[in-house]
């Protein structure tokens, strides 16, 4: 087995696990900002328990670690907005928002990452947009505010991917897993006292709707769901995402993370019953955004392959 198919057998497992997030998300009680940051510091804990990842630490350039620091502000970013946007409309359309990577992935790529701008895979990534029409047509007016966010978030996903793929060398995988946890949990930490010294802040709309729990403890059920996001749904495929970008670009590995939409649009049906809240069209849509998703692989090959 080549490095290259290993990866993209690892960030196809990535993506099936992924795909249980936005479920866990609906599930999940907490507000965006408390869901987060105990998503975000399960993580980070268990990984600075690690002798090997301290022993990485001590040795990493304040430089390295200011660049990871950054990098996981921006995931921070992205799953606050993801999971607003699965507030403000559901599961099903929020994932299939996150499609539209590859579009910001074609610019921005080239420019953080240092490689050659390609205007096919812009391309491909434009006939992602029709899809993209036809889930926000076939979802409700009341829904629009969640696809915005949903936008947003995908806008966090392509500068944070493209900025792992230019330093994910630098150092291994668990290591850079721990900075980008650690200080997206304290950045939170930060955000979350400011919310409590100064209670006139104003809240946002499926990210912080009560200041006043955003450090409350999980109850019940939002524990053992917790425990899945943060260790199933994250350290797990956060770490395999990082090694298979060492054989791929973030472009490539960005196209196999669309996969995703099927994925939880289906678990979503199945768990939630979300198909009582989008039209055919939703669906006509997603199948469109699949098929650009298949058409990549095949695409490269092409490419790579010698002339006859």
């Amino acid at each position: 087995m080549t490095h290259t198919t290993k990866a993209w057998l690892q960030i196809h497992l990535c993506v099936v696990l992924w795909g249980f997030t936005a479920i866990l998300g609906k599930l999940i009680t907490l507000d965006a900002l408390p869901l987060v940051l105990w998503r975000m510091a399960l993580v980070s804990g268990i990984l600075l328990l690690l002798p090997s990842v301290l022993r990485s630490l001590r040795e990493m350039s304040l430089r390295l670690i200011g660049v990871y620091t950054g990098i996981g502000i921006l995931v921070t970013l992205h799953w606050l907005t993801f999971y607003g946007a699965i507030r403000l409309s559901n599961a099903s359309v929020a994932v299939t928002c996150i499609a539209t990577v590859p579009v910001f992935l074609a610019i921005l790529e080239p420019l953080l990452a240092g490689r050659r701008f390609r205007f096919s895979e812009l391309f491909l990534g434009v006939l992602v947009l029709p899809g993209i029409v036809l889930v926000v047509g076939g979802t409700p007016a009341a829904m629009n505010a969640g696809i915005v966010m949903g936008l947003i978030s995908a806008l966090f996903v392509a500068l944070f991917a493209a900025l792992n793929k230019r330093y994910v060398l630098k150092a291994d995988a668990l290591t850079v897993t721990s900075i980008e946890m650690t200080a997206g949990a304290l950045f939170l930490l930060v955000i979350g006292v400011f919310y409590q010294l100064l209670p006139g802040l104003p809240t946002i709309a499926g990210i912080v709707e009560t200041p006043a729990d955003l450090f409350a403890l999980p109850q019940g059920n939002d524990v053992v769901w917790l425990l899945i996001l943060a260790l199933g749904c994250t350290l797990l495929p956060f770490v395999l995402s990082l090694i298979a970008l060492r054989h791929l670009s973030a472009y490539a590995s960005s196209l196999a993370v669309n996969l995703e939409p099927l994925y939880a649009i289906a678990l979503a049906v199945v768990f939630l019953g979300e198909q009582q809240e989008v039209s055919a069209s939703f669906y006509v849509g997603a199948a469109q955004i699949v098929t650009v998703v298949l058409i990549y692989p095949w695409w490269s090959r092409k490419r790579a392959e010698p002339a006859q």
